[in-house]
């Protein structure tokens, strides 16, 4: 996959990776901007070179800002200058329970009956659990970029609302400092449970079992008719001893008996600040699914496959430099196999290219990014912080796949970035991928993922938001199978067009989502009206790039969120469509289901993987 490249150009750029990664730590300035201003010379000779600086570093030559447009970020500074540097002498750490409590004002205290019952029913977080999250040390000096870090790590715990870490001066002590770091928790037990005529369902969802961050969800579900049953069962175990390795258990088996069963330890590029990253999988699964023959007679297939996924990867840093651009760039390298084998597939009559078969994945990814994370407030919670991530991603991954007796080649590219403008947020997700056989490519994938929303806007007592999420998938020289071509059953936008007849090669979406923040609550429960509109176009290779039918739905709703609780935001709305193809003309659907439209980009490089086709 490196023939594109030049033998000498490659031998550059691996060596001038090696002296990035290698450098000496603590150069002076001077020697730094030289020993840039050296490579920057060196790389204005070769084109490649060229590219690859720009990518790296920013010009040492002086040049004047442009008069652009001033991007404003939401980022929350705290004040840590007076305390740089200085050695951490304690680290107080103390966990509220939900109801009554304040973040910021310590003196608040539960006040009524019925906050302090449910305090008493809650089983408040371990400060073990807070510690096994941070990242600055004891006896280690102050750095305010990982006290900042530490802190949003601990708010994307579903268990914690707020949190604050502050410093706290030392009497007398004019080389060290305490450190205060105060956690609000949510309520972490959520009950669930329906009935209907044909059947009930209950079940849990605990999110900071016994106070340790593990996380059990159950759930059990029964037909009347048959007594018929179904059963999923999911524990999570966090960050051992400040690992930050997770563990995952899953066995889930539904009401038409397919069973998902899987045992996952992974650590992720869980922050900018990582250096390593890993993890494997073990998972077998069987399922019956509907395939059509080339007639498009529908037949149930069964598919029973056991799956062995391993992965690692390391980081690098860049830059040196104290910086927060400089130490949130990294240099990224990851390896990659799986090992899918299917003791049970569908027929040559259903899956004529044997798509769905046993297979053996290489892959190895490299690339540059930077993470960085603007907080801000009223997205996709009410009114408490929430972190937008901010940056770049530069990767390619390449590799090899024995499958049906054959190898095949894969190459794939990403590029995406996000920042506040003075107009919102913009993010932008592009990927490329494909297989090559013989100098021909296949199952080749070309995507554009997006995601923006206006700066928050005021109508007296109320806030406005607009959403907007644009998705295109183009898929080339794809096998001819049902199984891989792209439909909207998958976007939750479209979650009343599921015929498994409607779908293509080609796939363009875009949904439209006015998003209003009403003011006050009802015990906790705010309740806030959206309007979502949601457009999407398929095509074909054998046909036009995408066909003249519009697929459309309008929505009213309610957007139901509570701080308090650990459960996830969710829509309840009442939608229209124009037309619903092999169902109904003018519908009129009504849903509920967890807010996960408009989810924001992610910046991690991690396992290496195939581009997804969907």
């Amino acid at each position: 996959m490196f023939q594109i490249l030049k033998h000498r150009d490659f031998i550059w750029l691996l060596f001038f990776c090696c002296q990035v990664v290698t450098a000496q730590d603590k150069p002076s300035s001077k020697d730094s901007t030289r020993v840039y201003q050296e490579i920057e010379e060196y790389s204005n000779k070769n084109k490649l070179t060229k590219f690859v600086h720009k990518l790296l570093f920013k010009p040492t030559r002086a040049k004047k800002r442009a008069q652009k447009t001033q991007k404003k970020r939401y980022l929350i500074q705290k004040s840590f200058d007076e305390y740089e540097g200085k050695i951490i002498r304690n680290i107080n750490i103390e966990t509220l329970d939900p109801f009554g409590y304040s973040i910021d004002d310590e003196n608040r205290k539960p006040e009524t009956g019925a906050e302090r019952f449910g305090n008493s029913l809650h089983a408040k977080t371990k400060k073990l659990t807070i510690r096994n999250i941070l990242l600055i040390k004891k006896n280690a000096p102050l750095d305010s970029l990982v006290a900042k870090e530490s802190e949003r790590l601990i708010r994307r715990q579903r268990y914690t609302r707020s949190v604050i870490i502050k410093p706290v001066p030392i009497p007398n002590s004019t080389d060290s400092v305490d450190i205060s770091v105060r956690v609000l928790d949510s309520w972490s037990l959520v009950p669930k449970g329906s009935i209907s005529s044909s059947k009930v369902r209950l079940g849990f969802a605990d999110r900071n079992f016994f106070g340790l961050g593990h996380q059990l969800q159950m759930d059990y579900t029964e037909l009347f008719a048959d007594k018929h049953n179904a059963y999923n069962v999911i524990y999570t175990i966090p960050s051992v001893r400040n690992t930050y390795i997770n563990t995952t258990f899953l066995y889930n088996k539904d009401l038409g008996d397919n069973t998902v069963k899987s045992v996952k330890i992974e650590r992720v590029f869980f922050s900018p600040f990582t250096r390593f990253a890993g993890g494997v999988l073990f998972e077998n699964r069987f399922l019956k699914d509907s395939l059509p023959d080339l007639n498009n007679n529908f037949s149930t297939q069964n598919f029973n496959s056991k799956v062995q996924s391993y992965w690692f990867g390391h980081a690098f840093t860049i830059f040196k430099g104290k910086s927060e651009d400089y130490r949130t760039s990294n240099f990224v390298t990851t390896l990659g196999f799986t090992n899918v084998s299917f003791s049970e597939s569908p027929t040559k009559i259903y899956d004529p290219t044997n798509f769905i078969s046993s297979e053996k994945l290489y892959l190895a990814s490299l690339g540059i990014n930077t993470r960085k994370y603007a907080e801000d407030k009223y997205l996709f919670s009410y009114g408490i912080i929430e972190d937008v991530p901010l940056g770049k991603v530069y990767s390619i991954t390449g590799g090899f796949q024995d499958k049906n007796n054959q190898w095949r080649n894969y190459f794939s590219g990403r590029f995406a970035y996000s920042d506040y403008y003075r107009f919102g947020y913009l993010g932008l997700d592009f990927e490329w991928g494909s297989f090559f056989n013989n100098g021909k490519t296949e199952e080749t994938v070309f995507r554009i993922d997006g995601n923006y929303f206006t700066n928050l806007l005021s109508l007296g007592n109320w806030k406005i938001r607009q959403f907007i999420k644009p998705k295109l998938v183009l898929g080339n020289n794809r096998a001819p199978t049902i199984e891989d071509r792209v439909n909207f059953s998958d976007e939750i936008g479209f979650s009343g067009i599921n015929s498994p007849l409607i779908h293509g090669t080609n796939k363009l979406a875009m949904a439209f989502q006015t998003q209003t923040y009403a003011p006050g609550n009802w015990y906790g429960f705010h309740f806030n009206p959206f309007f979502n509109m949601t457009f999407g176009l398929l095509g074909n290779e054998t046909d036009s790039f995408f066909n003249d039918k519009l697929y459309s739905k309008f929505s009213l709703g309610l957007l139901i969120n509570n701080n308090y609780f650990t459960f996830e935001s969710f829509q309840i709305s009442f939608s229209y469509y124009p037309s619903i193809p092999f169902e109904a003309t003018n519908a009129f659907k009504t849903a509920s289901f967890r807010n996960t439209d408009i989810a924001l980009p992610d910046f991690q490089i991690g396992q290496p993987t195939i581009v997804p086709y969907n």
